[in-house]
């Protein structure tokens, strides 16, 4: 779908009510800004305009920044709210030398076809090093079109990277980012609901009462679905334990509820630690903020406290945080390029951790 605008309000019509049990469904109605091209003004360009990346998760590696993004291409699949016409087949690799030097393009990493148990959507992934290894975590879709996330292998950050055969067992649904805490333990955080499936594995297995992707979420006063974490094994392939619900509480200590999409996770985990806090990042989904909890340990729970990114252009808002050379910076993308929800470029922001330890607001688009 070609959207003729540049700017993407979305109004909730009717009031969202989830649960299949109530019998009601969400209703988005997406009114549009016309604009045009002169009067937008966004805070920062695009660092890669040869072809569409999304999804960014930025490392620095050997001194470099390493950016792991998905793929977006033209696609002939109906536009839907699965996200089907997210149909990523393949990764790529970048790094920066500097924050204002050249980026490099290291070429196709891994492709789909390379991946004996993955079907198609190979969607947002991220990178770790560990012992001289670089491990490359992403998910798609089975054989059965069931998420899972899987791991691929190798001696150079740039790759190309050798997938596992198998998928990581017990993964289920998108988004992974994994962690390194200072005493060197590994931890792996994902989940993404609607498209990402995570409301249908709400009884820790998969369970679809209906082909909407609304189906199966929790009612609108109920706790709304958690992300997951586990701690990785020593040879960075498996989960070492059991996955573990991210609860995430308002500042009474409740947990935010279904119904609270300004607050609520949709997708989009990062995990980042200043001066001793851990702060758990998301995407609220359809209110397209990129908002941050905080907590004493990688497994939380974390307590709200407000936006990090602003909405972007486009329907999704996805990011890494990272700090280089003694300053942090946010990566994160939009569609100024193409002004297709599903063609998007990556862009990057320096962040700012206040005195009291909040995080100021970045608003992507100038007024």
């Amino acid at each position: 779908m070609r959207y003729p605008i540049l700017i993407t309000l979305v109004v909730i019509a009717g009031g969202i009510v989830s649960g299949c049990g109530s019998g009601n469904s969400v209703e988005t109605k997406k009114e549009f800004i016309s604009e045009t091209e002169e009067s937008v003004k966004f805070l920062n360009p695009p660092l890669i305009k040869e072809i569409y990346t999304a999804d960014p998760s930025a490392h620095v590696f050997d001194g470099d920044i390493y950016i792991y993004p998905s793929h977006d291409v033209e696609s002939k699949v109906e536009e839907d709210d699965s996200g089907a016409q997210y149909n990523m087949k393949d990764y790529f690799v970048f790094s920066l030398d500097s924050v204002n030097g050249q980026v490099v393009n290291h070429g196709k990493v891994l492709d789909v076809s390379d991946v004996k148990w993955a079907k198609r959507q190979m969607w947002a992934p991220d990178a770790a090093e560990k012992d001289g290894k670089y491990y490359l975590y992403f998910p798609a879709k089975d054989h059965e079109d069931l998420f899972r996330l899987g791991v691929a292998v190798s001696d150079d950050p740039a790759g190309p990277f050798l997938p596992e055969e198998a998928p990581m067992k017990g993964s289920f649904s998108m988004d992974p980012s994994v962690f390194q805490d200072d005493d060197g333990q590994y931890y792996i955080y994902w989940g993404g609901i609607w498209g990402g499936q995570l409301q249908k594995w709400r009884t820790g297995e998969y369970v679809s009462t209906g082909d909407s992707p609304y189906d199966d979420e929790p009612e609108d006063d109920e706790p709304a679905i958690a992300p997951k974490v586990a701690m990785l094994s020593d040879d960075m392939l498996q989960f070492n334990e059991a996955p573990r619900d991210i609860v995430i509480l308002d500042k009474s200590g409740n947990p935010i509820t279904a119904g609270d999409h300004e607050r609520r996770f949709f997708e989009a985990s990062w995990m980042h630690k200043y001066k001793g806090t851990y702060y758990f990042s998301y995407s609220t989904g359809d209110t397209h903020k990129i908002v941050y909890a905080t907590g004493n340990n990688p497994y939380g729970p974390f307590t709200y406290q407000g936006v990090i990114l602003n909405p972007v252009q486009g329907w999704t808002n996805h990011h890494s945080i990272v700090e280089y050379e003694g300053q942090w910076y946010i990566f994160y993308h939009d569609t100024e390029l193409s002004n297709k929800n599903y063609l998007r470029n990556v862009k990057m922001s320096p962040l700012r951790h206040l005195e009291d330890g909040s995080i100021e607001m970045i608003d992507p688009i100038k007024k």
